[in-house]
C-alpha cells in the first residue's frame, strides 16, 4: 500500500515553499516521525517526517522545486522497514565470512556527491571548497548541517591532503591566474524576502538615524564583580545584550512613539514591549522576539537569547517566535562594527544598533580617562518620530547603561 507525503499547511502568509533537502533517496527505509526532507520557506525551515513505517518510493518534487500546501512530495510503500543488522559473526567465523562476504563498492568521494542548493549557497557564501569539508550524508554527500558544522567550527577550509599522483591528472581543473569567473546562484526564499522587506521600509517610511556613545565602564565592572555568582545561578553567563534590553525596555516606556507603529492613519501604541534580536544564522538574518521583554530578568534575558541563537543555527525557529515585536535590536559589534543606521523593521518605528566596544580616551570630570566606549544608533520613522523624542530616548538609554542601578532600583 502506498501511503502519500505531503507538503504541511504553511504558515500565515506563506503560499509556496522551496523543496530545500531531501535526507532519504528512493528505495531508503524510513521509519515513522523520520524526518524525510525539509521545506525552504520564507521565513522558517519545515521538517516533512515520514507517515509511517516502509520504503521511501517515487520522489515526485526534487531538491529545489517549489511546492505548495498538500503537494504531494513523495510516496512511501508500507513493509518495506530496514531489516535489522546482521549479528556479528563468532570469533571462529569471523575469516570465513570475510572470504564469502563480496567487496564493498568505494563510496564516493564527497566532492563528486550531489550538493543541495541549500549547500551550495552555503558554500558560495562563505567562500568554501566542498572537498574540504566531509560529508556524513548517504554516500559522503554533503548536508547544511555538515557545512554550518564546519563554519561553527572556525570556518576556514581545512588543508585537503595531497592527491596521489594517478588523482592528479582526474581533478577538476583549476582556474588559471587571472581567470574572471562567476557563479549565478538563485536567491534562497528567506534572502529573497529580507531584500523585499528592506526595500519596502526604504521607500514606506521616513528613515532617520540619531547617534551617541555610551560608556560601558559601569557594565563591564558589574559583569566581572558578579560573573562567576551570576553563571552559578542561572547557569548561562552575564553578557551584555540583556543590560541593553532592560535599558530599551525602560526608555520605551517613557518614550510610548518610539513603540509605536504605524496603521494606515492612525498610530498604535503597544502597551506592552516585545524585543526583537537580530540574530546572523546560516540562511540570514532573523529576528526572533522576546515577548513581554520588561517582566524578565537578566538572567531569563540572556537564556532566550541564547537559545535564539542556537535555534537560529539549526532553522528550528517557529513562525509564532519570529511574527511580531514592537522594537528591534541589532549588535553589529560580534562583527567589528565601529558604527553603522541600521534599517527598520516594518511595522516598527525604530531600532537600535549596537556596535564594537573600543577602548579610547574620554573626559570624565574634566581628566583625560580610557573607557571602553560604544557608539549607538537609533533609526527611526521621522513620520510619528519627532528628533526630540528620539534624541532623548537615546539619552535614555545611555544613562541606564552608564548608571545600571537605575535598572534595579527602577528609577
Amino acid at each position: 500500500m502506498s501511503i502519500e507525503v505531503k507538503v504541511p499547511a504553511l504558515p500565515e502568509s506563506v503560499s509556496e515553499a522551496t523543496v530545500a533537502t531531501w535526507h532519504k533517496a528512493a528505495g531508503d527505509a524510513v521509519k515513522r516521525d523520520e524526518t524525510l526532507v525539509e521545506l525552504e520557506t520564507d521565513k522558517v525551515m519545515l521538517e516533512v517526517p515520514a507517515p509511517a513505517d516502509g520504503t521511501l518510493g517515487e520522489i515526485k518534487h526534487a531538491e529545489g522545486a517549489s511546492v505548495t500546501a498538500d503537494t504531494v512530495l513523495a510516496l512511501i510503500e508500507e513493509g518495506g522497514a530496514a531489516a535489522a543488522p546482521e549479528p556479528a559473526p563468532a570469533a571462529g567465523k569471523k575469516e570465513a565470512a570475510k572470504e564469502a562476504a563480496p567487496a564493498a563498492e568505494p563510496e564516493p568521494a564527497e566532492a563528486d556527491a550531489p550538493q543541495s542548493p541549500a549547500v551550495r549557497k552555503l558554500l558560495s557564501e562563505h567562500n568554501l571548497n566542498a572537498a574540504d569539508i566531509k560529508g556524513s550524508g548517504k554516500g559522503g554527500r554533503l548536508t547544511k548541517a555538515d557545512v554550518e558544522a564546519h563554519l561553527e567550527g572556525g570556518g576556514e577550509p581545512a588543508a585537503a591532503p595531497e592527491p596521489a599522483p594517478a588523482a592528479k591528472t582526474e581533478a577538476a581543473p583549476q582556474a588559471a591566474a587571472g581567470a574572471r569567473e562567476e557563479q549565478r546562484v538563485p536567491m534562497t526564499r528567506i534572502r529573497t524576502r529580507i531584500a523585499e522587506r528592506l526595500v519596502e521600509a526604504q521607500s514606506t517610511a521616513a528613515m532617520l538615524t540619531t547617534f551617541n556613545e555610551v560608556d560601558l565602564q559601569a557594565v563591564g565592572d558589574l559583569r566581572k564583580r558578579y560573573k562567576e555568582t551570576f553563571e552559578k545561578e542561572h547557569g548561562v553567563k552575564l553578557g551584555y545584550m540583556s543590560f541593553f534590553v532592560k535599558a530599551a525596555c525602560e526608555a520605551l516606556k517613557r518614550f510610548p512613539v518610539v513603540n509605536a507603529s504605524i496603521d494606515g492613519n492612525d498610530i498604535v501604541y503597544h502597551a506592552y514591549y516585545d524585543v526583537g534580536i537580530a540574530v546572523s544564522a546560516p540562511r540570514g538574518l532573523v529576528v526572533p522576539i522576546l515577548r513581554d521583554a520588561d517582566t524578565l530578568g537578566f538572567g531569563e534575558v540572556e537564556k532566550r537569547i541564547g537559545e535564539f541563537g542556537q535555534r537560529a543555527r539549526d532553522n528550528k525557529l517557529t513562525m509564532d517566535e519570529l511574527t511580531g515585536g514592537t522594537f528591534s535590536i541589532t549588535n553589529g559589534g560580534v562583527f567589528g562594527s565601529l558604527v553603522s543606521t541600521p534599517i527598520l523593521n516594518p511595522p516598527q518605528s525604530a531600532i537600535l544598533g549596537m556596535h564594537g566596544i573600543n577602548e579610547r580616551p574620554v573626559v570624565v570630570d574634566g581628566e583625560i580617562t580610557i573607557r571602553p566606549m560604544m557608539w549607538l544608533a537609533l533609526t527611526y520613522d521621522h513620520r510619528i518620530i519627532d528628533g526630540r523624542d528620539a534624541v532623548l530616548f537615546l539619552r535614555a538609554i545611555k544613562d541606564f547603561l552608564e548608571d545600571p542601578a537605575k535598572l534595579l532600583l527602577d528609577i
